[in-house]
């Protein structure tokens, strides 16, 4: 490992606003004190609490934070070396409705209780094109957020990949989740909203490749069961910055 990433981690060590639990933390099946308690014990404040699972540098959770002081933001991703980016920023920028959460997102109903989460936003995840289970829009992940989202929250999925966006379009379809809207070309639609001025490092380079940005946001009801897409989706065929080359379908 190098200097610069045990220098990063040794300073989320210091940051108050940064939450570090690794799996073996939970391998006893407690959930951290702060499950139920986020805006009691940290935010100190009533208000919305909106999670970006798979944050990376946390460039949307703070971006977010910015344009909605009103709502509480909180950043998870298991790479502690790019949540360094996210919370560096929130603290330089002194924001106080921002926090990150280290950990797997499969072991997430660990953190938040019941009702504790207003909305999800998925933002740019990879698609897991072989497997189901690991796609962050699958049932089993549905079925994980169902736990803790109120009844009605939004799940928002922006994503590059045509395969991930058909997916869950798919996957909303059989389980009857009411759609609030969706488009296959989010800067070319006729949403107005100020979740459009947010762009990532990355999205802004999808966009300069001519890649079309696609967007669904759909309200979150609770399911006793799920149906799981049977289909076939045409893989996509390009290489996507940091994920691992995607080929088509033999």
């Amino acid at each position: 490992m190098s200097k610069n990433k045990l220098a990063k981690f040794a300073e989320l060590e210091t940051y108050p606003h940064v939450f570090q639990y690794p799996s073996q933390a939970l391998s006893d099946g407690q959930s951290p004190e702060i499950k139920g308690n986020w805006n009691k014990t940290f935010f100190k404040n009533n208000q919305p609490i909106v999670l970006e699972l798979g944050c990376g540098k946390g460039e949307y959770t703070v971006g977010l934070a910015q344009l909605f002081p009103d709502k509480n933001f909180i950043g998870v991703d298991i790479k502690g070396a790019r949540i360094w980016t996210g919370a560096k920023n929130a603290l330089e920028k002194g924001l106080k409705n921002v926090a990150f959460l280290r950990t797997n997102i499969e072991m997430i109903h660990y953190f938040f209780a019941e009702n504790e989460v207003s909305e999800i936003w998925l933002t740019f995840p990879d698609p897991q094109m072989k497997k189901v289970t690991k796609r962050l829009t699958a049932t089993n992940f549905m079925a994980n957020y169902q736990r803790f989202v109120k009844p009605g929250g939004l799940i928002h999925l922006k994503t590059d990949s045509n395969f991930m966006f058909t997916y869950t379009c798919q996957m909303v379809k059989a389980n009857n989740y009411e759609v609030q809207f969706k488009t296959d070309d989010l800067y070319a639609s006729d949403l107005v909203d100020p979740i459009l001025d947010i762009k990532t490092y990355y999205e802004q380079q999808w966009l300069e490749r001519g890649l079309n940005i696609k967007y669904i946001r759909f309200a979150l009801e609770y399911k006793n069961n799920f149906i799981e897409p049977d289909i076939e989706i045409e893989h996509d065929s390009y290489r996507s910055f940091g994920r691992s080359k995607r080929q088509h379908l033999s």
